[in-house]
């Protein structure tokens, strides 16, 4: 069936953020609630939403507001009504009755619940009703997450199901997963046990909750926040109420009930308001001592708060073999940690999905894992996990597993899926090489590079894995959840604290020389950005032949912040796509004072529709919905490009003095109105000097190698510099600028 339009019922967080989805997909919808006051609000919430919930605001105009007693005429045009009001029994079985007496014939009704059975929610349902009645779990915030669990039982009609799956995947680009009908689904009843496993076993233990999420976190793939600060952020209230659901739900036998029992701390911080980031602090606070704030963590043995210390387990590498091989507490911790998630998520197959990967994918999509349970047992390797193991009778998948012993067990991956993703992809690999900052994966007709460090920061390894995979035609794709935050700057930070320049500046001059042979390639080279994309992951975007970018992208030059000039070609590339311009074309300061104005002010744009008209992206680059469509549409991009033609060099006619006069003029004004300090100053006027064109004037040509060199000469001034030195530091330790 065609889903043309759709009526959300609840503009609550969940609710709002359905209905702006939809918006970003150009369907039709209308949000209700109990006053029309509600909706209105709620939609302009949406409008000026951080980060944003729409891809362009212009999107807003999609959505229609109304009341459920004025307005539920609406119901009977939508193709799909979805339910997102509180999550009570009572509330949820009066709509059901007013949707299903006005809806059309055939109409899809959905719950956005995250752990009422279907079972529950359609008991006053006629067999007919249930046929169209389903879960759609969509995970917060709408927009960026990518996981939507379809949750089915033996009533529905499985083609409308199907039907249903098809048009999130294409329209809305969601990893549309569709499991039964149990407690907390796919993503829920791992993740939540997961976290429990995590804090439990760090009490146990006798950690610190600094330590627990310095392991239960990307040392294991898993976001940075770990479990405790994990906790806070979700709020520790309502992780209360989520483990009452599932104790309420699940069987007394089921480990789960375990995991979940009430930890007296957790139940004081609650009674004492402190609930997380949404109270007065959690398992984490801030506490101001006169202007100084001081980040503390909890004590879990005593349940007082200290300032909190940073822990270096010497690891920055996802490598889970050597992580539980290690003879110390984190060792110890995560095998604990992660054999108690193995054993669990491989318990629960086939009653919750037969296909053991789509829970793998559920982590991935839903709660941002690198691993999912059964890659992580895959990554170990079978026998070093028996090896270790304790008792797992019972457990049907691992005792046909030990029996077997078969490393090669995961098969393929996003079964979910008929799409041929990078991750299905990877698989099918002739060759796999690289280094510790990029793998290279080697087909017949072409590359794929995929960055791997922390964020994926840009070192030297990174270009050199670049430089290698141009003999043939190549794509940059990442399976993270950035496509590169820039250049790693703790990198080039080892060398300046060593005043070790030369290296820096045989660094840069690599970069410069790596991001021209890609645009200069014999062969055409793709690049496929999601999430970050930053600094030094900007210019390998913007000096490939070709674009494929996400709808969900962070994307700009942002070396200002910390003191820096973009010097991979960022400036050079940005002055080169504005002169092309027809105000350029009739006013040589016109070019040089945007590319200042957007640079300056180092602007990021959160989607192709807002990177345009920076010109970050160009119209004909193609901008995709589901990201796991982004290799498909690479590979398309080559087919169509088999007589591909290296691009000639681009040359520049810049002011020079001209413009510069103009450009230190808005520095001195920025200076006067407190807006930048001395440094900024400093910063400004280096890239004023590049942007100008340094010593030239318009009537001389200057090549890309000259504008590079502009680039390294004010970037090496500028990191030689104490004060830029002070700006890294302080991004590094707290992930704030510095204005100095």
């Amino acid at each position: 069936m065609e889903i043309k339009k759709v009526v959300v019922i609840g503009s609550g967080t969940m609710g709002s953020g359905i209905a702006a989805h939809l918006c970003n997909a150009n369907i039709p919808v209308t949000l209700l609630d109990l006053k029309t006051e509600i909706s209105e609000q709620a939609r302009d919430k949406i409008y000026k939403s951080r980060p944003p919930l729409l891809l362009d605001k212009s999107k807003i105009k999609n959505i229609k507001v109304g009341n459920i007693l004025d307005n539920f005429d609406e119901v009977k045009e939508a193709d799909w009504v979805v339910e997102a009001v509180v999550e009570r029994i009572d509330i949820k079985h009066d709509i059901y009755k007013k949707i299903f007496k006005e809806r059309k014939k055939g109409a899809i009704v959905s719950s956005n619940t995250s752990s009422i059975p279907i079972k529950i929610l359609s008991q006053h349902l006629s067999e007919e009703e249930k046929k169209d009645f389903c879960i759609t779990h969509f995970f917060n915030p709408v927009r960026y997450m990518g996981l939507l669990e379809i949750v089915k039982n033996e009533n529905n009609d499985l083609d409308k199901i199907n039907s249903l799956k098809a048009f999130c995947e294409t329209e809305l680009g969601k990893g549309a997963i569709i499991c039964n009908d149990t407690p907390g689904f796919l993503g829920n009843r791992i993740g939540v046990f997961a976290m429990q496993v995590a804090m439990n076993e760090a009490f146990k233990m006798k950690l610190s909750i600094e330590e627990a999420d310095a392991i239960f976190g990307r040392p294991m793939g898993i976001p940075k926040t770990g479990v405790f600060g994990l906790y806070d952020l979700i709020g520790i209230d309502l992780m209360a109420d989520v483990l009452k659901s599932f104790i309420k739900e699940l069987s007394e036998n089921d480990p789960f009930q375990v995991v979940a029992k009430e930890i007296p701390l957790v139940k004081k911080l609650i009674e004492t308001g402190y609930t997380g980031r949404k109270g007065k602090g959690g398992f984490y606070r801030v506490n101001k001592t006169g202007e100084v704030k001081v980040m503390e963590a909890i004590n879990l043995e005593t349940g007082k708060y200290s300032a909190s210390k940073k822990i270096n387990i010497k690891s920055d590498k996802i490598d889970l073999k050597e992580l539980i091989s290690r003879e110390d507490k984190y060792g110890e911790y995560a095998w604990s940690v992660i054999s108690k998630i193995i054993k669990y998520a491989s318990s629960l197959v086939p009653s919750i999905t037969k296909d053991f990967n789509d829970i793998d994918e559920a982590m991935r999509l839903g709660f941002n894992w690198t691993k999912g349970p059964f890659e992580m047992l895959e990554e170990i390797g079978v026998e070093t996990f028996f090896g270790k193991i304790d008792d797992f009778k019972g457990n049907a998948f691992l005792e046909n597993l030990s029996k077997n012993r078969n490393q090669d067990f995961y098969g393929s991956r996003q079964k979910y899926t008929d799409i041929e993703t990078f991750g299905k992809a990877k698989k099918k690999a002739l060759s796999v090489d690289g280094n510790s900052s990029a793998q290279i994966y080697r087909f017949n007709d072409y590359n794929i590079v995929e960055f791997t460090t922390k964020a994926n920061a840009l070192d030297y390894d990174s270009m050199d894995a670049l430089k290698k995979a141009t003999d043939k035609p190549l794509i940059i794709i990442n399976e993270s959840m950035q496509f590169s935050a820039g250049v790693n700057l703790s990198y080039t930070m080892d060398f300046a604290n060593k005043n070790d320049f030369k290296s820096i500046e045989k660094f840069i001059r690599y970069f410069q020389e790596t991001c021209k042979h890609l645009k200069y390639s014999n062969h055409p080279v793709i690049s496929a950005p999601s999430g970050l994309t930053l600094g030094g992951g900007f210019e390998v975007m913007v000096q490939s032949n070709f674009v494929a970018s996400h709808t969900n992208i962070v994307v700009g030059l942002v070396e200002t912040i910390v003191g820096l000039i973009p010097a991979g070609g960022g400036c050079k590339e940005m002055l080169a796509r504005w002169l092309d311009t027809d105000e350029a074309k009739k006013d040589p300061h016109y070019a040089p004072l945007k590319v200042f104005d957007i640079i300056g002010y180092g602007k990021t744009a959160t989607s192709p529709i807002e990177a345009e008209p920076l010109k970050y992206l160009r119209p004909e680059d193609k901008k995709i919905m589901n990201r796991n469509s982004l290799l498909e549409v690479s590979k398309k991009i080559l087919d169509d490009n088999k007589e591909f033609k290296t691009p000639s060099e681009t040359e520049f006619k810049l002011p020079g003095k001209e413009i510069l006069i103009e450009m230190n003029k808005i520095i001195e004004n920025l200076y006067n109105e407190k807006i930048i300090r001395d440094h900024g100053v400093t910063v400004a006027k280096e890239l004023a000097h590049v942007l100008s064109g340094g010593d030239t004037t318009i009537d001389k040509t200057l090549s890309e190698d000259d504008l590079f060199k502009l680039e390294l000469d004010a970037f090496m001034r500028l990191i030689e510099t104490k004060e830029t030195q002070d700006r890294i530091k302080h991004t590094l330790a707290t992930g704030k600028p510095l204005i100095n």
